[in-house]
């Protein structure tokens, strides 16, 4: 224990507050808690099959390649500002990613399509 100006400080719980063992049932318990309610859309969207030509296009020209929210705020020739990509804020920008990524691979794969038209 040190004294300091009439307060006294325990190193003991800065040095070692939690228990790693006590720190990792709290951890266990706090993801046994959590409730996804999008896991099943994630999954569904995960597994879908591209079988469908038609599809494939659709899915390739409805989901864009990068976020279309992404700017630069431009004044006078010089940059002012910047709006960052705002699509890793939806929940299921990856599962939607990869849908896009998987329709491109059947055009060129299954239907031997020039895909630059959909980059």
């Amino acid at each position: 224990m040190i004294k300091v100006t009439s307060q006294h400080i325990i190193l003991s719980a800065f040095i070692n507050p939690v228990s790693e063992k006590h720190q990792t049932v709290n951890n266990h318990q706090l993801t046994q808690h959590k409730l996804d309610l999008l896991q099943p859309l994630r999954q569904w969207l995960d597994n879908l099959d591209i079988q469908n030509q038609k599809l494939a296009k659709l899915i390739a020209k409805h989901i864009p390649a990068q976020c279309p929210f992404e700017r630069d705020i431009m004044l006078f020739g010089r940059k002012i500002g910047h709006i960052p990509p705002m699509c890793k804020l939806n929940p299921l920008y990856d599962q939607l990613v990869g849908l896009r990524f998987r329709a491109l691979c059947y055009l060129v794969d299954q239907c031997g399509e020039d895909i630059q038209s959909y980059c």
